[in-house]
């Protein structure tokens, strides 16, 4: 009867240690449905889940050779510097729309305000005539609504 005891009492002991070294396996198929198991999936990525806490691993284990991860590496840097290089042109272009609208706008508030316009072409002062004012009034109109369309939004 100790015999059985005995063996019971180790039985019980062991057991639980065998199901705490298993792991278990967690990984997203392509399909983006989340999967678990007992057994590593075969080219996919995976977290190993520690089953007491329930929480995963940090580091994944990853099927992909040093080329292709380096491969991916560069390309997401690639895309990242992309996108830096097209912020900075957008900001470039926000800024010169801008001054082009200010401008525009302090172009046609002194059209507005004045009676008449003088300008200095080769050399010589001369007043514009009132369809040049127009002509020159509707060019700014043009360059404001242009330029300035979004700020109005």
């Amino acid at each position: 009867m100790n015999r059985k005891t005995l063996t019971l009492t180790l039985l019980m002991a062991v057991v639980p240690c065998m199901a705490m070294g298993a792991s278990v396996y967690k990984w997203t198929d392509e399909n983006g449905v989340t999967h678990f198991g007992d057994r590593q999936p075969v080219g996919s990525n995976s977290e190993t889940v520690n089953v007491r806490s329930g929480t995963s691993s940090a580091a994944a284990t990853n099927r992909s050779s040093p080329q292709e991860q380096l491969g991916k590496l560069q390309e997401q840097q690639q895309k990242e510097a992309d996108r830096e290089k097209e912020t900075a042109v957008e900001a470039a272009r926000r800024k010169q729309r801008a001054a082009n609208c200010e401008t525009a706008q302090e172009n046609l508030k002194v059209i507005d305000s004045n009676a008449r316009i003088r300008i200095e072409e080769d050399g010589e002062l001369r007043y514009l005539s009132p369809e040049e004012v127009s002509e020159q009034r509707e060019k700014l109109e043009k360059i404001a609504a242009e330029n300035c369309e979004s700020e109005a939004l």
